[in-house]
């Protein structure tokens, strides 16, 4: 394995997904990412992190394109030690009122995008006999909430893509592991007015929402060799909120 692994994470240029980089970076990861767009955020980190992160645009509902970009990553920078399906949108609304092709949108970037970029990714590590795959799930595929019904459908696939993947690829010396939090300070909860933030507060044990730091900490140890021995798991993260 390489002195610096390299890890690719779809969907890092904001959120949770930087958060990420930005702790794989310190950990002395090599790093490669892909968005639809960049961000000031991303931008400096490349500056910082010039020899060990590269960003590339990308859409993750597009197979073609990231076919390509996954080539281009093996033979500009090096294998692909792990990767992470960070890559993700979460648009809410009851189900009877969604318009289809906003449930096609989001099945194509948080699922199929997921399945497709797994699938070439990990054909690469069958031949080296070694790799690690993590996807970033949801509580949301864990437990029913109202207006989410598609949302949760797409991460309950995550779920399930690992348990299965796990038992196809364990002989091959593969892991596959998810990460599913809870409600965090994102992007996504900035959307929340103060009711709802209270709500969720109140339903939490812990007391609070979620960091990004909570989160990244368990996604670098399934890294890890310390986790080794942990395969087909989706670990939560979420205060207690569904205990």
């Amino acid at each position: 394995m390489n002195e610096n692994p390299l890890v690719l994470v779809s969907g890092g240029s904001r959120g949770l997904g930087l958060s990420i980089i930005k702790h794989l970076l310190k950990d002395g990861y090599q790093v490669a990412t892909f968005s639809r767009s960049a961000t000031e955020d991303v931008e400096r980190l490349r500056e910082e992190y010039h020899d060990r992160l590269t960003h590339f645009f990308g859409d993750i509902a597009k197979g073609d394109e990231i076919e390509g970009l996954v080539k281009k990553i093996e033979r500009d920078i090096g294998p692909i030690e792990a990767l992470i399906n960070n890559a993700g949108i979460a648009p809410d609304g009851v189900l009877a009122t969604m318009p289809p092709e906003q449930i096609e949108q989001l099945i194509s970037v948080n699922l199929t995008g997921a399945l497709l970029l797994t699938r070439l990714v990990v054909r690469r590590m069958i031949v080296r006999r070694r790799g690690n795959v993590l996807s970033i799930s949801s509580i949301i595929g864990l437990r029913g909430y109202a207006g989410l019904a598609p949302y949760s459908a797409t991460k309950a696939g995550l779920d399930g893509m690992t348990r299965a993947l796990a038992r196809e690829l364990g002989p091959r010396n593969i892991r596959v592991n998810a990460v599913a939090p809870g409600y965090l300070e994102t992007e996504m909860t900035g959307k929340l007015d103060e009711k709802q933030r209270n709500q969720i507060i109140r339903r939490t044990p812990m007391g609070r929402l979620g960091s990004s730091a909570d989160v990244v900490g368990v996604v670098s140890f399934l890294l890890s060799p310390a986790s080794s021995f942990i395969t087909g798991q989706t670990i939560v993260v979420d205060g207690g909120i569904t205990c």
